[in-house]
């Protein structure tokens, strides 16, 4: 009977170590690492600079705004800064010509911001979510006007209505002398002037918001409605359009919003002259004019904060409540 036996090689023999072995350090299950101080150090700069400046030039300057609207006040040292109490807000609501018309200027912009370029983009927002071919390719050309510069669309509309080279004038004839349309300078037209370049950007604007809101909308709730018999417009009327009521929320608020703070385009064109008052041109006019007066247009932007307001805080609440809810 014989017995097994086993033989180690040299080579296999295990070798005598070095030294201790490397200890790998275990963090335990459910612990987090703490942030080091660089780490902190950078997420205070990158939170804390941009909290700062919003402070400062948001903040700040409308709490000024609000203190030197009971105050007159030339800009020229603060030493000339002298207590008016409402006299500001009697002056601009009996005595000023212009306010008046302004808020009148302001509610129309509103009200064709709300029936023209709103149901447009809804259309063209409709039609991009039937994934037709180079959807991508429309949705950046109707888009683009929204991304391009307020400054530079007044630009460009400007030298669309040109009086003598302007191409609304050339196509309709009437760029001769004598017989052409001033657009911008006539003060029964220049208003409308304006509404329609503001529209065109608005348009677009409008089909980004809608697009969103119609991607969300459930496609169970489509071929439902498909198989029930309805057509396309049925669908529509009485399966999406409903399902669209928060964005139909945000569309709201967004347009009021750009009907209150509309500037650059007018300014861009003629300056808020006769025919094109808005609110936000004669805070510009009484602040930076030939004539400060820091008081008097303080209490018109304290008026357009207090509109603002109004229509901000109750969405916001609305909003909350449905946060809350859900």
């Amino acid at each position: 009977m014989s017995a097994d036996t086993t033989t180690t090689s040299p080579e296999a023999a295990p070798q005598p170590s070095s030294g201790p072995a490397p200890v790998k350090e275990r963090v335990p299950r459910g612990h987090k690492r703490l942030l080091t101080r660089r780490d902190r150090i950078t997420l205070a700069f990158m939170a804390g600079v941009p909290t700062v400046l919003h402070v400062a030039l948001v903040w700040v300057t409308a709490i000024a705004s609000i203190f030197l609207a009971f105050t007159s006040w030339d800009g020229i040292g603060f030493d000339s800064i002298k207590w008016v109490g409402l006299d500001n807000f009697k002056q601009l609501f009996s005595d000023n010509p212009q306010f008046w018309p302004a808020v009148e200027h302001n509610i129309i912009w509103f009200v064709v911001l709300i029936l023209i370029p709103t149901p447009m983009g809804l259309f063209l927002a409709v039609q991009l979510d039937k994934k037709i071919r180079f959807s991508r390719v429309y949705q950046t050309a109707y888009f683009l006007p929204v991304v391009v510069s307020l400054a530079v669309t007044g630009f460009v509309w400007q030298l669309v209505y040109n009086p003598d080279t302007g191409l609304i004038n050339s196509l309709i004839g009437a760029n001769k002398p004598g017989h052409y349309i001033d657009w911008i300078g006539d003060p029964h037209l220049n208003l409308w002037a304006v509404l329609v370049a503001a529209s065109w950007r608005h348009t677009g604007y409008m089909m980004i918001l809608y697009l969103a809101g119609l991607k969300g909308v459930d496609p169970s709730l489509r071929e439902a409605s498909a198989l029930d018999g309805a057509n396309e417009w049925q669908t529509f009327k009485n399966v999406i359009f409903p399902t669209l009521r928060p964005t139909n929320t945000v569309v709201l608020v967004v347009t009021i919003i750009e009907a209150l703070r509309a500037f650059d385009l007018v300014f861009v064109f003629n300056k808020g002259a006769q025919g094109t008052e808005l609110l936000s041109i004669l805070i510009t006019n009484n602040i930076i004019g030939e004539s400060s007066r820091i008081g008097y247009g303080s209490a018109i932007a304290v008026v357009l904060l207090v509109i603002s307001l109004a229509v901000i805080i109750p969405y916001l609440i609305a909003t909350f409540r449905k946060e809350r809810r859900a």
